[in-house]
């Protein structure tokens, strides 16, 4: 049987993140297990025509490994899924990564995780790192008759390149963030588009300039000019927490934006009304597109907002009773952000499972660590996820706690960690107060809540103040156990 110190499961941002800091600090026994062919999870899978961030290049990429050639002010999907390619050559890490494959399922048992997985068989790691992120689950909806459909269907996260919808009539259920950016381009070469609304989305106006020579040249070679950028965006967003967290009436501004924006580009009558939302702007994420509106002014365009009742084999009916005729059917409905594990099995102490930890809804303290299952960590956990700011920040504050943790088991000469039960209840406690005063709690139904209504995937304040929380490792809240020291430690 195989063994490691640390197995990294996820080679997105937090397992490529996780995998450079390990090296920094002296480790070299880790693996990084990714079931698909290639590193870049979410950014690897999301390859529909227009894929790009609505956060800024400069601030979407890893602080310990700065890249100044970005292309324009947001990056494309292909420029962050080669970041992040160029990320595991530049800290040579192709040695470490297992692509391919998959766990299915993980025991901590006698003080080291017992991995299974598919291919390679059995693993054994003293530390496990679930990297695998929330946005890799897409979620389908349950559509009566959608097994009768004789066309074409598919996800936008799994989109079918080999399908020409060239001349088709196409059917998109969903107006989220993947939708804006794809149905612009498809609009005009399909014969037709019938664009499924359940809620419309608060759109703003996305500032993308492309980079100019001059811009690039100096973001090359003064590096200060790199961070201070970086610094600059990072506090610009910051500040827009304010909004959401503290005081939700002074987004007021941004939704008046919002309008005006919708008010210019909408010139089909009816349009407006039905592409105004009810809800608070913030509650649901706000969407950044300059060309999503304009496209629903094409004749070819329409935008319906009965309730699909069911589909037959050549279209969508909806509660009407009318029928709307498609040759290709995507869904841009997200992902199971509230079911990240899916059918993997993790087992901690007692054989309690994760499953069955989170049977009532996620929880874990400062998204990290859950009571019962030591030396488990997890990257992009619950309510770790961002409104207003850059999840890369998040991770990398969680890389940095981890990478403490495991520091003060050397100095300990400790076994195992494992956060205490009451230390993680006092912290989901206070989460819940917070939460209650934020403006994603203000009425509107959206994928950041789970079955219960409860919000599990942000953070319900400032990131800053996530990192002044995670960046010391107190034994007030951790139990150490055990002896035993890593194979090649940490200094």
């Amino acid at each position: 049987m195989l063994s490691t110190e640390v197995a990294i499961i996820g080679a997105g941002f937090g397992g490529i993140g996780m995998a450079i800091r390990l090296r920094q600090a002296g480790v070299r026994d880790f693996v990084v297990i990714e079931q698909a062919a290639a590193v870049g999870g979410t950014w690897r899978d999301n390859t529909y025509p227009g894929c790009a961030c609505d956060i800024p290049s400069h601030l979407y990429s890893l602080s310990f490994a700065p890249r100044a050639a970005w292309s324009r002010r947001y990056p494309t999907q292909a420029e962050i899924q080669q970041y992040l390619e160029d990320c595991v050559d530049r800290f040579d890490l192709r040695a470490h990564l297992r692509l391919g494959t998959s766990l299915l399922e993980a025991t901590f048992d006698d003080g080291l995780w017992r991995l299974r997985t598919d291919p390679g068989g059995d693993l054994t790691a003293r530390f496990l790192v679930l990297a695998q992120g929330a946005l890799h689950r897409p979620a389908l909806p349950d559509l009566s008759g959608l097994e009768t459909f004789r066309g074409t269907v598919f996800h936008s996260a799994r989109w079918d390149h080999g399908s020409d919808l060239a001349g088709k009539r196409v059917a998109v259920i969903g107006t989220g963030a993947s939708a804006i950016q794809f149905v612009p381009r498809i609009a005009a070469t399909v014969a037709g588009v019938s664009l499924f609304q359940r809620t419309p989305p608060w759109i703003l106006p996305k500032n993308d300039p492309a980079t100019g020579p001059r811009q690039l040249w100096a973001l090359r070679h003064v590096p200060l000019l790199r961070r201070t950028v970086r610094t600059w965006l990072y506090w610009t967003h910051e500040m827009r927490a304010v909004g959401f967290v503290l005081w939700p009436r002074l987004l007021a501004a941004a939704e008046r934006q919002a309008r005006s924006h919708a008010k210019r580009q909408l010139t089909v009558g009816g349009l407006r009304e039905r592409m105004t939302p009810a809800d608070r702007i913030g509650c649901k994420r706000i969407l950044l597109s300059n060309d999503f509106l304009p496209s629903l002014n094409r004749p070819n365009v329409h935008v319906v907002t009965e309730p699909i009742a069911r589909v037959v084999p050549h279209g969508v009916v909806t509660a009407d009773g009318i029928e709307h005729p498609a040759d290709v059917l995507i869904f841009a409905t997200g992902f199971r952000a509230t079911d990240p594990l899916g059918a993997i099995q993790i087992s901690g102490r007692d054989g309690v499972t994760l499953a069955d930890a989170w049977r009532d809804g996620m929880h874990a303290r400062l998204g990290l660590a859950v009571a019962g299952f030591p030396n488990l960590f997890l990257l992009g956990g619950p309510n770790t996820g961002l409104g207003h700011n850059s999840i890369v920040f998040m991770l990398e504050a969680q890389i940095g706690h981890v990478v403490r943790c495991l520091r003060l088991l050397r100095r300990r000469q400790a076994g195992s960690i494992e956060v205490r039960v009451d230390a993680q209840a006092g912290f989901i406690r206070r989460l819940d107060r917070w939460m209650s005063k934020t403006v994603w709690l203000s009425g509107c139904k959206s994928w950041y809540l789970d079955r219960n209504g409860r919000n599990t995937t942000l953070w319900p304040g400032f990131s800053v103040g996530y990192w002044w929380r995670v960046r010391r490792v107190s034994e007030r809240d951790y139990r150490l156990t055990g002896a035993g020291a890593g194979k090649d430690g940490l200094g």
